[in-house]
């Protein structure tokens, strides 16, 4: 059985706990109207450069490639900008809303060995947890910033088992991402997908161990 070997469950950050998309709010306060496009667009360009810098080895914290995926948005919707609005809607990304079961499940998971693992850099990590709910659970706090390479890359997963002092088998890793759960699958993680969004999983080559619409599925 998984779940006998299981030492630690280690969650992905955006999109899994807190919902990027809630800065939506923001987007549509500065640029009425235009506040959930530009919002989708930033998450989409915040991924893509992520993967592309990791492709080119031109590796930026994820807070700099934050702010350019921003900044791109803007240009591309023909949205007039200054230093102050990037500012503003950059501190949202510090400020995003847990998902509502997010709380009330991982204080159920106490008993176990928690720990959160990003491509966010520490500087937007750890204020976003702080200023949230979860500041009160012992949780890890892990960045791929400390060897500076991108998940899904199988380096990335190795910053893990070094932060935890766990083997592969002994990881239940969740993700509502899908190319985040093929990357840990690939590396040997269990694995376990939120599927918030009611999408089909990705044709890479592996498949999840476990899919849930919420997290309230690893109670279950």
């Amino acid at each position: 059985m998984i779940e006998s070997r299981i030492k630690v469950i280690v969650f992905d950050v955006y999109g899994t706990l807190f919902n990027v998309y809630s800065v939506e709010q923001h987007c549509e306060k500065l640029f009425p109207g235009k506040g959930r496009e530009l919002c989708e667009l930033w998450r989409r360009k915040q991924l893509e450069y992520s993967f592309l810098r990791q492709l080119m080895g031109t590796y930026e914290p994820f807070y700099t490639i934050t702010r350019n995926a921003l900044t791109y948005s803007c240009r591309q919707l023909e949205l007039t900008y200054n230093d102050q609005k990037i500012e503003n809607l950059l501190n949202g990304y510090l400020h995003l809303k847990l998902y509502k079961e997010v709380e009330d499940v991982l204080k159920s998971l106490e008993d176990k060995q928690l720990a959160v693992f990003s491509n966010g850099s520490l500087d937007m990590l750890k204020p976003l947890i702080n200023e949230s709910p979860l500041k009160d659970i012992n949780i890890k706090v892990i960045s791929v910033d400390e060897a500076k390479v991108y998940k899904p890359t199988p380096m990335s997963y190795q910053i893990v088992l070094k932060q935890l002092s766990v083997r592969r088998e002994e990881v239940l890793f969740v993700s509502s991402n899908t190319w985040d759960i093929a990357g840990a699958k690939n590396f040997g993680f269990n694995t376990a997908w939120i599927n918030r969004q009611n999408v089909i999983f990705d044709c890479l080559g592996v498949t999840t161990d476990a899919e849930y619409t919420d997290l309230l599925g690893l109670i279950d």
